[in-house]
């Protein structure tokens, strides 16, 4: 009986699958427009009082996204309050929607990786994945790793889509 070879194990291929960079944290909308006076403007007295007496705690931990769904103009300094009482509650706070909140909570999970450990290295970024992962996280890791690798793949190592080959 012939021996079963395993391909992708003897390849060399590393693979990195951003999935795991998703973090089992909460993620929150924190929506302005109950705040606004007669769903148009902010009041800042109104604002400061809610700013004061809201339980910012609750937030704890979270990943935070601070915007308004209504067509109304805020001032920036509003959102700012937020952020200031979020500051050391709130794991990351951003202006904006989740999405927005997703694509800079991949940037900052990718910024804080060892990338070195890949250089030279033949890559597989995994494709499937059970979470969310923006495809702004592919692009940015994708250019993170350009420099470093000897090739970048997509996919899984048995079925890769080829990015980049150094030549």
């Amino acid at each position: 009986m012939e021996e079963i070879i395993n391909k992708v194990d003897q390849s060399g291929l590393v693979q990195i699958d951003l999935e795991q960079l998703y973090g089992t944290e909460k993620r929150c909308f924190i929506d302005i427009k109950d705040q606004l006076y007669m769903g148009l403007m902010l009041k800042e007295k109104e604002f400061r009082a809610f700013i004061k007496d809201h339980d910012w705690t609750q937030y704890q931990g979270q990943l935070l996204a601070i915007g308004c769904s209504n067509d109304a103009i805020v001032p920036t300094w509003a959102y700012m309050l937020m952020a200031n009482k979020l500051s050391g509650i709130a794991k990351l706070v951003v202006f904006g929607s989740l999405s927005v909140l997703e694509d800079v909570w991949f940037v900052k999970q990718i910024d804080a990786l060892d990338l070195s450990q890949y250089a030279d290295q033949k890559i597989v970024v995994k494709g499937c994945s059970h979470v969310p992962v923006p495809v702004s996280a592919y692009v940015y890791l994708t250019e993170k790793l350009t420099p470093l690798v000897q090739s970048l793949m997509f996919g899984e190592p048995c079925s890769t889509v080829p990015l980049y080959k150094r030549k």
